[in-house]
Order: C-alpha cells, then structure tokens, then sequence
C-alpha cells in the first residue's frame, strides 16, 4: 500500500500575526514550526509533503525546505490562487485573502494520489497526531470513512486573545456528528472557557473536542470538495473576506450520507501562533521538548 501523503496549509497572509509566521524561526537553531511537523511526519511514515502557498512564496519555501527534505521525502508544492476552482462563468474574482482552508485542500488535488492528511503550517500538534493518523491513512480500505485528530479545548487556548476553533461531538462509536466553527474562544477572568460567536459568551467544557485542522481523507473526497466549492464560490462571488472551510466539507458529507469521520482523541498539548506575543511561548515549549529528548538539537543533521 503506498504512503500517505502530507498536506500542508502554507498560504495564509498572517494578517494577526504581522508577518510571514510560516517560514518565521521558533527552534533553537532557527527551526520553523513547519519544520517539526515535516520531521514528525517522514518517521510517522508519510511518503510525500505537498505545501499549499501563495506564489510568490514559492522561491522561500523552496530554499528554506528543499535541502532539508532532498533524499528523504517526496515533495512538491500547490499555488491557491483566487481563480482556482473558481468557475469561469463568475469571471475574474478580487478578494482581500484567500479563499480558506478548504478551497486550499482541493488546490492540492492534482499533487495527491493517495489518502492525505491536511495541517497548518503554523501549529504543532505533536508526534502522536502524525503516528496516529499515518496509521489509519495507510490501512483504511473504506473510501467513505475519513478522521481528525481532536484536541481537548483547554490545550488549545492563547493568552494573548481569542482563537478559532472546530468544535466537535461525536457519537458512541467515535465517529463526529458535528463540528461547528467558533471563532471567539477565550478563558475569561473567573477562569472558564467560553466563546463569543453571538454576543453573548457561552460556556465550552475544558475537555470539549476540537478540531485543530489535522484531518485525513481519502482520494475520493476531492470531488465532493470540488462541487462543495463551486457552489460556495458562487453564493460568494462578491464577498471577498468569505472562506470555505475544511470542516465545512466533513459536514457536508455527512449531511448527505457520503462520508463518515472518526475522530482519534489526543491529550497532547497543542500550540501555535496566532499573535506576534505567542512567539515566546512556543520558543520555550519547543526547547522544552528538545531539552526532554523529544526532538534533536539540530533536527536535519
């Protein structure tokens, strides 16, 4: 059976953070948050990376990865343009950003043979997401059932505002019924977990399951994201901070009876960047790890 494929979600403008967080420097010998993911996944037994960026990040990416990844792993890259997909009967399409994280997957199809596993390019999700998930990716024979790995909501918080989430429920068999995307979630001062979609806050369970981006697909759901999108791009044609997310794939699917989705819960700590004052924590989180044994002083030597 051929090895799964990783794809990576490198295009975003950082608009919050204020720069290029992708290709910024976090380990201790200036090692991208990209980086660990890309060393988590060659052992995890990935057999190819395709980064998903805008192009005129291609020549960074391109010198930053490539003579990490030569001789170790297959990679490639995939442009998301605001035309990709787009139908052409809409014309040509002006947005201030791209279309999100779901238009960014099907950007990828022609780059992707095999079951495939998408993540953000800015967030560590840590050895066992990528073990697990290389796992089901390489033995699932059911073109109908795909996965997520779910974080507890309390290991995914930022100090330093508000953060999105996919909030998830699952049914006794593990497989997601739902996942809703918050856009507020906080810790507020008495200490509890809320979210402020509407207004007003409303309570979130400190182990709620949420998506952090890192799903696993089968080939097939390519063409369900294809229709999914057109009809998007369509209704949105004129709405240019609109985004088409993956999670609204997976429900939509499920919606119509054409894909199930088991979720694969992790205690493990997550972190990322969101805001320019998270750079601190995650230096000192990923040195922490180096200092346990976790990772290699120098990761590509």
């Amino acid at each position: 059976m051929s090895k799964p494929t990783l794809l990576i979600l490198a295009a975003g403008m950082g608009s919050r953070y204020g720069g290029i967080k992708q290709l910024d420097q976090f380990g201790p010998n200036g090692e991208t948050i990209i980086d660990y993911s890309l060393y988590d996944a060659i052992r995890a037994g990935f057999g190819k990376v395709v980064f998903i960026i805008r192009e005129e990040l291609r020549e960074d990416f391109e010198k930053t990865f490539g003579p990490k990844l030569t001789g170790k792993i297959e990679y490639d890259y995939a442009i998301q343009g605001f035309q990709s997909y787009v139908p052409e009967s809409l014309g040509n399409i002006e947005r201030a950003k791209p279309w999100g994280t779901g238009h960014a997957m099907l950007c990828a199809w022609e780059q992707t043979e095999t079951p495939f596993a998408v993540i953000n390019a800015d967030d560590f999700y840590g050895a066992e997401a990528y073990k697990t998930m290389a796992d089901f990716l390489s033995n699932n024979s059911d073109e109908s059932v795909h996965a997520m790995v779910g974080y507890q909501v309390k290991n995914t918080l930022s100090e330093n505002g508000t953060v999105s989430r996919g909030v998830c429920e699952k049914d006794d068999e593990g497989y997601l019924t739902s996942v809703i995307e918050r856009t507020k979630i906080l810790r507020n001062e008495a200490g509890q977990i809320e979210f402020l979609d509407n207004g007003e806050p409303e309570p979130l369970g400190e182990n709620t399951p949420v998506s952090m981006n890192f799903w696993g697909f089968m080939p097939s759901a390519f063409t369900k994201t294809k229709e999914y999108f057109e009809a998007y791009a369509k209704e949105n044609y004129d709405a240019p901070k609109a985004e088409f997310y993956i999670p609204t794939i997976m429900s939509k699917m499920m919606g119509e009876g054409v894909g199930k989705c088991k979720v694969f819960d992790t205690s493990s700590d997550w972190f990322g960047v969101t805001y320019p004052d998270d750079k601190p924590d995650v230096q000192a989180s990923i040195q922490k790890l180096v200092n346990d044994g976790a990772y290699p002083l120098k990761l590509w030597e």
